[in-house]
């Protein structure tokens, strides 16, 4: 594997390279959610090559900024309305742990691509080694809210993640081009909340779905049936076991 100067591992190469795996999957005449972010921009990149080498496929994007690629890329498009069932969603992810759990939405997306994800056959995560961990939290977990009422949301989130044993670490994301607030495509605002380990991440998301406020968050849990992994040393594909 090529190394970038001075002997770093090039990890957008990895990136791509893991989406490169992820495309063997994909054949003619399927529906597609094509996920947000820096890994899945790869992938975006190379299915509109097969598209314009004459592979048939349409597509759900998980983020305007998703969208206006594909287009570019000349990939047909669909929404939820019009073809509510998918047959595969790839995507990145900002962690992964042994049990095929994620963290998602570093680039804001989570709503929309936990959506279209759900309403997919199968998602195939596709990632850069460094993403694989024993366990969820070193990454800041997105929370997507509502503004409105946003100090009663924000306590009831540090209770939910004080009773899961993780001191509360919240940070209002600040916005893109001097926005004093980042704003989610849905109009939404994202509490990044720092918790160094989760150990019931299935629990943690459980309580937060329990909180109005919260729209979303970038616990996914059970979604993911597949991990593709660029390394150094090769790409590993990874298949969640039946029943887990």
């Amino acid at each position: 594997m090529a190394a970038s100067t001075g002997g770093s591992v090039d990890v957008e190469k990895l990136k791509r390279e893991a989406a490169a795996r992820a495309l063997d999957d994909v054949r003619d005449g399927m529906k597609l959610g094509l996920g947000t972010g820096s890994t899945a921009r790869h992938f975006v990149d190379l299915l509109g090559e097969k598209v314009r080498a004459g592979l048939k496929v349409i597509c759900v994007p998980t983020s305007e900024a998703t969208r206006a690629q594909a287009a570019q890329c000349g990939i047909t498009l669909t929404t939820l309305d019009e073809t509510p069932h998918l047959d595969l969603t790839v995507d990145g992810a900002d962690e992964i742990d042994h049990d095929f759990n994620l963290i998602k939405g570093a680039g804001g997306a989570l709503l929309r691509e936990k959506i279209v994800a759900s309403a997919s056959s199968r998602m195939t995560v596709i990632a850069d080694g460094s993403k694989w961990v024993a366990r969820l939290g070193r990454f800041a977990l997105p929370i997507e809210v509502d503004p409105f009422g946003l100090g009663a949301t924000r306590a009831a989130i540090e209770g939910a993640l004080a009773r899961q044993g993780i001191k509360p670490d919240l940070t209002l994301r600040p916005g893109r081009d001097g926005g004093h607030y980042y704003v989610t495509d849905g109009g939404h605002w994202i509490l990044d909340a720092r918790c160094h380990q989760i150990d019931a991440a299935a629990a943690l998301a459980t309580a937060l779905n329990a909180i109005p406020g919260v729209v979303e968050h970038g616990l996914f849990i059970g979604i993911a049936s597949k991990v593709i992994l660029a390394e150094p040393g090769g790409v590993r594909v990874l298949e969640r076991p039946q029943g887990r």
